[in-house]
């Protein structure tokens, strides 16, 4: 049995964790927080999928949530691989914690996959100064 390598990325966010979850668990606003990922984003007929544009083209997500857990897993699927993130957002006080887990896909090497992850930080804080921002702020 082999593990693969993986990195856990967490963020703290100064909003009620229901409403982190609820921005979250609507494919139509990871433009807005996955910027460095996601260019745009559209539903598919299949309500489980969205079709994405990325930089490096065509994409596809796969969104399973589940508001009782916060789960926010999701499935992001392109030309040369897919990724399968787990992803939660659970209560800390009267704010929240947002985490996902990258597992390093075959088609990266160690270099490459640090590399990628570390543009999460982007992502991360982009989500973090947008919901405490106020949810005014994203529905726009």
């Amino acid at each position: 049995m082999s593990i693969k390598h993986s990195i856990t990325k967490t963020i703290g966010i100064d909003r009620p964790h229901e409403e982190v979850f609820a921005f979250l668990a609507d494919p139509a606003n990871w433009p807005k927080w996955a910027v460095v990922n996601v260019q745009s984003i559209e539903p598919t007929d299949d309500p489980d999928w969205w079709r994405m544009s990325t930089p490096l083209g065509a994409a596809k997500l796969g969104l399973r949530a589940n508001t009782e857990f916060g789960i926010v897993d999701h499935i992001f699927d392109d030309e040369t691989d897919s990724w399968r993130v787990p992803a939660r957002v659970v209560p800390n006080g009267d704010g929240a914690e947002f985490m996902m887990t990258f597992y390093q896909p075959p088609s990266l090497d160690d270099s490459e996959f640090e590399a990628q992850i570390d543009l999460v930080d982007i992502e991360l804080a982009t989500l973090k100064r947008i919901l405490e921002g106020g949810l005014a702020d994203v529905t726009a």
